[in-house]
């Protein structure tokens, strides 16, 4: 086969797989547009309790009048400022801790229990604690969701630098590496893309901890307004609180999705 059958072959695939990619996301938004033109039409038809249900449209009508109030760009704030901070802290520290366990076995050891332990307890159920001792600010929601995200970051950080290919550690310390060499040149640079897909796992339990803090403590906040609508019985904030939560997810997601691709480009691009 000439190079130019071998090119025009490639840029088919590439061209296959961009129409591939166009045909899911445009399946994805019908089948989006799609469940809420049933919903409406349910809850038009008094096939559904619009009591318990609420519907599309009243959503929609609520989330613009809040928006106009400039009360859901507030609480929305709150919310994603709590859930930065607890993500970046969970996860940095969770990746420090799990170094250290890399760098001593002996650590290891003494901490695997313990770990096992606060990886198996509800952490959602110890948030009232977490905010009696922290107390009921930003920081006790903050400590709530670092301590929802962080074990899971340490033993999933640790697995990663555990497994890292073991040929490879032995070539560099037959070439008389240090641990601390083999640590910024080997473990951490191979395991990027293990770590950012840990910090898109992270997003999730962030947000998690952030809405729990919120609905025992907060009067600013996503978790705060759910919880508000719940107990008022207005259904259609609960519902708004919920796709606006959604959205804000998705969004970070997204983020570091786009950081990830970035990342992936830059490296393709210096490997030539």
């Amino acid at each position: 086969m000439r190079f130019n059958d071998k090119s025009i072959e490639y840029e088919k695939y590439l061209k296959d797989v961009k129409m591939r990619k166009i045909k899911i996301f445009v399946i994805q938004i019908v089948l989006l547009i799609g469940f809420f033109i049933v919903w409406e039409a349910l809850a038009n038809n008094n096939i559904i309790s619009t009591f318990l249900f609420s519907k599309p449209s009243d959503i929609y009508n609520l989330f613009i009048s809040y928006v106009s109030s400039g009360v859901l760009i507030k609480h929305i704030g709150i919310s994603v400022y709590e859930t930065v901070l607890g993500l970046v802290i969970g996860s940095t520290l969770g990746i420090i801790i799990a170094i250290m366990l890399w760098w001593s076995d002996t650590l290891a050891k003494i901490l695997d229990p313990f770990l096992v332990v606060l990886n198996a307890l509800p952490k959602t159920a110890l948030a009232p604690i977490i905010i009696v001792w922290v107390g009921a600010g930003i920081e006790g929601i903050v400590v709530t969701a670092v301590a929802i995200s962080i074990v899971i970051t340490i033993l999933s950080a640790y697995n990663y630098f555990k497994n890292m290919d073991e040929e490879k550690i032995k070539m560099l310390k037959s070439f008389g590496a240090t641990k601390s060499q083999i640590l910024f040149k080997l473990i951490l640079p191979g395991n990027i893309g293990n770590l950012i897909n840990l910090t898109k796992i992270n997003i999730g339990m962030a947000w998690v901890g952030v809405i729990v803090g919120e609905f025992l403590v907060s009067r600013y906040g996503i978790g705060y307004l759910i919880v508000y609508g719940s107990q008022v019985f207005k259904l259609d904030v609960v519902m708004m609180g919920v796709f606006v939560l959604a959205v804000c997810a998705w969004a970070m997601y997204e983020i570091v999705n786009l950081i990830e691709k970035f990342y992936y480009y830059r490296q393709r691009k210096i490997k030539g």
